[in-house]
């Protein structure tokens, strides 16, 4: 066990390092920096951060309950092809820090404990972190709806300064409930001027949250060392997820083209052609289940990989549509003719395609046999009468002579028709078939 601890303990340590070196990197980065360099860097610095907290909860937890450690700690991954959506996730949530956070059940956890100095700080850090949590939360409760003054600026109006309290919605004395910001009675909302102070402190506690964070990791991390490693810290093990990408902000999103603000001529004809293409990409599986005779049993199945297919065209044009267009001039318009072209054939040769390989029991007799072997017999195509019963193609020739059967005779079909009794076979081995 203590091998497993001191492993854990190491991924532990390195990922408190990639947090610091992250948040290090984003002080560094200057005023120079492109935008998208350190909004990189700072979507690496919340991950980075949540993770550490994750992974030493996770461990505080398999201590306190003297469990053994996971094999891998909780690390967020950075999946290649959608590391702009990454991105934009670990921005718009910091990073997933705020579910993070220890809730009450595991800070009673932590009380229930046997108290030791090195435990004491942990729940500090915890109670901080709810802090943060709580500021997180209840920010919002402490705007209200108000009426400007009739002689107030535009400034004055905009931060708030003056006026009078909106009404509140009857029922709803609380001026920040949510129903009363979601349908104001006044002209404007700022923050409740009996509450500038509580707001000032949430707001303090809110975005203390990364370093409340680390140091909870800290805290952990030092209870860890000291319980199962004999108070030598290890190492620092292996860093995954994030923190691997600390410094190398282009290599994780590069810097892209971004959607021009009012597109030519060119450019929105590429833009038709590449949904022109996606659009004839997304009828194939309903194509295909037609001519298989799939829409009344898999038509849900069907229906649904159309949409996947949609959505990773529509996704696909989101990506990669401001490289397609950047050239200049009539260029632009190149990509689209090239897609509207793949459309236009694709469109084409799909209907014919799927027959061929879903044929129907006429058109597979006259393929395999009818236009092959038999072609110089009784039983071509326009010198006989052929009908289907029970999955078995019955063809007589009118002339007279040996009934053929056939099977399996089926709508959509994909097996080769072949003789059901002795004197179809006899019929069929005479002319080689």
């Amino acid at each position: 066990m203590s091998g497993d601890w001191h492993t854990m303990i190491a991924e532990l340590r390195a990922q408190g390092d990639a947090a610091r070196a992250a948040a290090r990197r984003v002080g560094e980065l200057d005023t120079d920096a492109t935008r998208d360099v350190r909004s990189t860097a700072v979507a690496i610095q919340y991950t980075t951060e949540t993770d550490y907290l994750r992974s030493a909860l996770t461990l505080l937890r398999a201590h306190l309950d003297r469990r053994r450690p996971p094999r891998r700690l909780p690390i967020a991954r950075v999946w290649p092809f959608f590391r702009d959506m990454w991105k934009d996730h670990a921005l718009n949530r910091l990073g997933g820090v705020w579910r993070a956070v220890p809730g009450k059940a595991a800070l009673e956890r932590m009380r229930s404990a046997p108290s030791e100095p090195l435990l004491d700080a942990v729940i500090e850090q915890a109670q901080a972190l709810q802090a943060s949590h709580r500021g997180h939360r209840e920010r919002a409760r402490m705007y209200e709806s108000f009426i400007p003054a009739p002689d107030a600026g535009p400034i004055d109006e905009a931060v708030g300064v003056g006026g009078l309290s909106a009404p509140t919605l009857p029922g709803f004395p609380d001026p920040g409930h949510p129903l009363n910001r979601a349908f104001p009675r006044g002209r404007g909302l700022r923050v409740q001027p009996d509450r500038i102070g509580e707001f000032n402190q949430l707001m303090r506690d809110r975005f203390a949250v990364h370093e409340r964070a680390a140091a909870f990791g800290d805290a952990v991390l030092a209870l860890l060392v000291e319980h199962h490693t004999d108070g030598v810290a290890p190492q620092a093990g292996r860093v995954r997820g994030a923190g691997r990408w600390v410094a190398r902000e282009q290599a994780l999103v590069p810097s892209r083209p971004t959607w021009p603000t009012k597109p030519n001529l060119f450019q929105i004809a590429t833009l038709a052609g590449l949904a022109w293409l996606v659009m004839v990409v997304t009828a194939l599986p309903l194509t295909f289940g037609l001519r298989a005779d799939l829409l009344a049993s898999h038509g849900t199945l069907l229906i649904l990989s159309a949409g996947a297919i949609a959505c990773l065209g529509a996704g696909s044009i989101y990506r990669f549509g401001p490289q397609l267009i950047q050239a200049p001039g009539a260029r632009a318009a190149v990509p689209g003719v090239v897609a509207a072209l793949v459309a236009l054939s694709a469109g084409q040769q799909q209907g014919p395609v799927a027959d061929y390989f879903f044929a129907g029991p006429y058109d597979r007799y006259a393929r395999e046999y009818a236009d092959d072997c038999l072609a110089a017999s009784p039983y071509r195509t326009d010198a006989v009468q052929s009908r289907v019963e029970d999955r078995v193609l019955i063809v007589t020739p009118i002339n007279g002579g040996t009934t053929l059967r056939l099977g399996p005779a089926e709508d959509g079909g994909i097996h080769p028709l072949h003789a059901v009794d002795r004197a179809t076979r006899a019929v069929l081995d005479r002319y080689g078939c």
